[in-house]
C-alpha cells in the first residue's frame, strides 16, 4: 500500500455497497461495521445475540439517521443457524460486494459446538468456512466482490491436528486450539484465493489481523487482559487492517494485512507476511477436504 498512514480518511465513499459482517456488535467488528456505514454503505450486522446486535444498531443510527444497516440473526457454531442466514440473505438481497469473516471465540472452557466441533475451531473456522461456501454464488455474480477473513498473531501457536480436531483425545490448550482456528483462516484463504483465481471469478480473497488490541475478546484470558493496558492499540486502529483489506486499492487475492508496528503488535496497516506453515499448501488442502465433509458443504460455482 503507498500510505505510510492509511487511516478512514483514505476510505472513499462506499454508497451501492452491500457488506456483511460477523460478529459485529462489539470490539473490532462493531467498530468496521460503524465506519463503513458512515461511508454509506448497506450494512448486514450478523450476530448471534439479538439484544446485543440491537444495542450495536441503535449506536450507529444514533451518528447516522439515514443509515443503512440491518441486523439479522447468525450461530456460527450452528450450521443449521449458518444455512438459515444465507438461505434468508439471497431471499432479500440480489448482490454481495463485501463479506467480513470477523467473529470468533477465544480461549474459552472447553465445549462443543451443537455439530459437535471443538468450540474455537467451530466458530472461527467450520463456522465461517460454511457461510462462505453457501454465499459464493451471490458474491461470485457480484463484480469485484471481496471475501475478509480475520485471523491473529496466534496463527504463529497454530499447528492443526488432523486425528484430534475436537480435542478428545488430548489435553485441552485453550491457546493452541484458539491457534489452530486462527492458522485454519489463513489455510482457507489461500486455498479458496488459488480456486477462485482458477476458475477467473472477479472475487478476491483476503487476510488481516487487528496485532494486540483490546476487545472483549480477550474476557477469558485474565493474563491477556491485564497486559492490555500496557500493550494493546484502541479499536479504532485495530479495525484498520481489516477495513484495508474490506475496501483498500491494491488488495489482491491472498494478500495479508496487519499492523505496521513493531512485531506488528500495533500500528497502521500494512501488507504483512503469515509464518512458514500457514503457507503449506497440502496443508490448506487437506483441511479444505476434511471442512467439506465435516460440514456437508460442497464448493462449487
Amino acid at each position: 500500500m503507498k500510505q505510510k498512514k492509511w487511516d478512514i480518511k483514505n476510505i472513499s465513499d462506499q454508497n451501492g455497497k452491500t457488506i456483511i459482517i460477523t460478529g459485529s456488535s462489539s470490539g473490532i467488528g462493531f467498530e468496521v461495521a460503524r465506519v463503513l456505514v458512515l461511508k454509506n454503505a448497506e450494512m448486514i450486522i450478523a450476530v448471534r445475540n439479538p439484544e446485543k446486535g440491537e444495542k450495536a444498531l441503535e449506536k450507529i443510527v444514533s451518528e447516522k439517521k439515514d443509515a443503512k444497516v440491518k441486523l439479522m440473526n447468525l450461530d456460527l457454531a450452528d450450521l443449521g443457524s449458518v444455512k438459515r442466514f444465507a438461505d434468508e440473505f439471497k431471499k432479500i438481497y440480489k448482490k454481495l460486494d463485501i463479506l467480513i469473516n470477523n467473529a470468533g471465540v477465544m480461549v474459552p472452557p472447553y465445549s462443543k459446538t451443537s455439530d459437535g466441533f471443538e468450540l474455537q475451531m467451530g466458530t472461527n473456522h467450520f463456522g465461517h468456512f460454511a457461510l462462505t461456501l453457501q454465499l459464493l454464488d451471490i458474491l461470485n455474480n457480484t463484480k469485484d466482490s471481496r471475501i475478509v477473513n480475520v485471523s491473529s498473531m496466534a496463527h504463529k501457536y497454530g499447528n492443526i491436528n488432523f486425528d484430534d480436531l475436537n480435542w478428545e483425545k488430548r489435553k485441552y490448550k485453550p491457546m493452541r486450539s484458539y491457534g489452530d482456528s486462527k492458522i485454519a483462516n489463513l489455510y482457507f484463504t489461500s486455498e479458496l484465493s488459488r480456486k477462485l483465481k482458477e476458475k477467473g471469478t472477479g472475487t478476491k480473497v483476503v487476510s488481516a489481523h487487528p496485532g494486540w488490541t483490546a476487545t472483549d475478546l480477550q474476557r477469558h484470558n485474565s493474563a491477556a487482559d491485564f497486559l492490555n493496558r500496557f500493550f494493546a492499540q484502541k479499536v479504532d486502529m485495530g479495525a484498520l487492517p481489516t477495513l484495508y483489506a474490506a475496501v483498500g486499492v491494491g488488495a489482491e487475492s491472498g494478500d495479508f494485512f496487519g499492523p505496521s508496528g513493531f512485531m506488528e503488535i500495533k500500528g497502521y496497516p500494512k501488507k504483512v507476511f503469515p509464518n512458514k506453515l500457514s503457507s503449506d499448501e497440502n496443508i490448506a488442502k487437506k483441511l479444505w477436504e476434511v471442512s467439506e465433509y465435516l460440514t456437508g458443504i460442497k464448493y462449487k460455482i
